[in-house]
């Protein structure tokens, strides 16, 4: 991530993303004047609706970055401290690469903001340029609602697009234009989105690479609970982050009241996977025997302190051997729980002489994963780019299976042996 100054942390009301059209006209203006006209109006709206200072930008889209600027640094700004995005959805918008990014960055910081407050907030407003079927839409993408219903039928059937090139839909555009400005404001009012630390914006991820439902992340919990902590493990505000379930676990408490599965699985989402969680102990076996489900990568979060239950120390030492290669760890270690810095404490070191073939994968998506990940945020950081190699291995080396029931008939040399079925005849 690159540092930022306080000076920086300035932001735009919405960010506007979209999806560049292809030139018809090489003579044509880079921004479709088309969505310019749509940006600018939201934001005369919207300047109308607040009481935004005066120096203040409502919005930001790219048409704002010049040749030779640094864009990446820009959008990666604009990304992080804008306070509601809007995506314009087409069927271009979710095959765009630099959309994907654009969304996985302000999902990114959501998902942190939700982690670290406790809420459930998405400052996500869709928009349709033209209409997507809801099928069609991209995993990280459903469970955000796009039907505006207020904004009337026109622009459910023709979007943005539509109501801007039929002349006779002019009021239905100014109607459904003043209505998305009402619903940014009401958005961002309500939610509050904490500013972030721009990503770098090489790094990110497109949201929108993975055909939906294609991949469902294992995300394995091999923690404590309440009830069995160990000897050195107090049931201080730091000790009370277990739960009934080693999948409850949460050692960044104070600074978050969310499970770290619960954050992990969001952090999958964001990169179109799906994603279950389990507890290691109640699943250990399945995984031993070779039963558990193998529909996707898999993401082992372990605490230290595991391995002071020999159960789950003895099941560890087993899973080491058995671990496929879409497998990575990240071992979770606030350095503020007072119980990592006593005597009988044990170290993420200590895990060498138990999983070294699984921490060896762990490294090869990073070295700091298995190494003790101190903060929330930096667990946010690392298990994204864990998840993103996990991704990449299942694709490389899980096996692929044949789809039940019977194989199909093999075709005849001759052609279909149906004298009724199409093109067996020539006339």
């Amino acid at each position: 991530m690159r540092q930022t100054s306080s000076s920086d942390r300035s932001g735009s009301y919405f960010f506007l993303s979209y999806a560049h059209t292809p030139k018809h006209d090489p003579g044509a203006p880079h921004v479709d004047p088309w969505v310019a006209k749509l940006f600018h109006g939201l934001s005369a709206h919207i300047m109308q609706m607040t009481s935004l200072p005066v120096g203040t930008r409502a919005g930001f889209m790219d048409q704002e970055l010049t040749v030779g600027q640094a864009w990446p640094e820009r959008l990666s700004r604009e990304l992080a401290f804008c306070r509601v995005f809007v995506p314009l959805y087409s069927p271009r918008y979710f095959t765009s690469e630099v959309c994907g990014r654009e969304w996985y960055a302000f999902a990114q910081r959501a998902t942190i903001h939700n982690a670290r407050y406790r809420t459930a907030v998405s400052p996500i407003v869709p928009a349709l340029w033209v209409p997507v079927e809801p099928s069609h839409l991209p995993e990280a993408a459903r469970s955000v609602q796009f039907s505006h219903p207020d904004f009337g039928e026109d622009y459910a059937a023709e979007g943005f697009y539509g109501l801007s090139k039929l002349t006779y839909l002019r009021d239905e555009y100014e109607r459904a234009v003043y209505r998305l400005a009402q619903r940014i404001v009401h958005v961002a009012q309500e939610t509050h989105i904490a500013p972030s630390t721009p990503l770098e914006y090489a790094d990110l991820p497109s949201a929108f690479d993975r055909p939906s439902g294609s991949q469902t992340l294992s995300i394995v919990v091999a923690a404590t609970r309440r009830g069995r902590l160990p000897e050195g493990r107090s049931d201080s505000p730091y000790g009370s982050s277990y739960g009934n379930q080693a999948r409850d676990w949460n050692p960044y408490h104070p600074d978050t009241a969310r499970p770290l599965a619960e954050v992990a699985a969001d952090l999958a989402h964001n990169q179109g996977l799906r994603a279950r969680v389990d507890s290691f102990d109640e699943v250990a076996d399945t995984i031993l025997a070779g039963e558990h489900h193998s529909d996707g990568p898999v993401l082992l979060i372990i605490d230290p302190w595991a391995l002071r239950d020999p159960d789950l120390l003895e099941k560890l030492l087993l899973l080491d051997a058995a671990a496929s290669p879409w497998t990575r760890v990240v071992v979770p270690w606030n350095r503020q729980d007072p119980d990592n810095a006593g005597d009988i404490a044990p170290e993420p070191g200590d895990l060498e002489s138990v999983i070294p073939q699984l921490l060896k994968l762990g490294r090869a998506a990073s070295r700091a994963s298995v190494s003790g990940v101190g903060t929330l945020e930096a667990f946010c950081e690392i298990v994204a780019l864990a998840v993103r190699h996990a991704s990449a291995d299942f694709d490389r080396h899980a096996p692929a299976y044949p789809p039940s029931g019977p194989p199909p008939p093999r075709p005849s040399p001759f052609g279909p042996s149906d004298p009724e079925a199409p093109g067996d005849r020539s006339s």
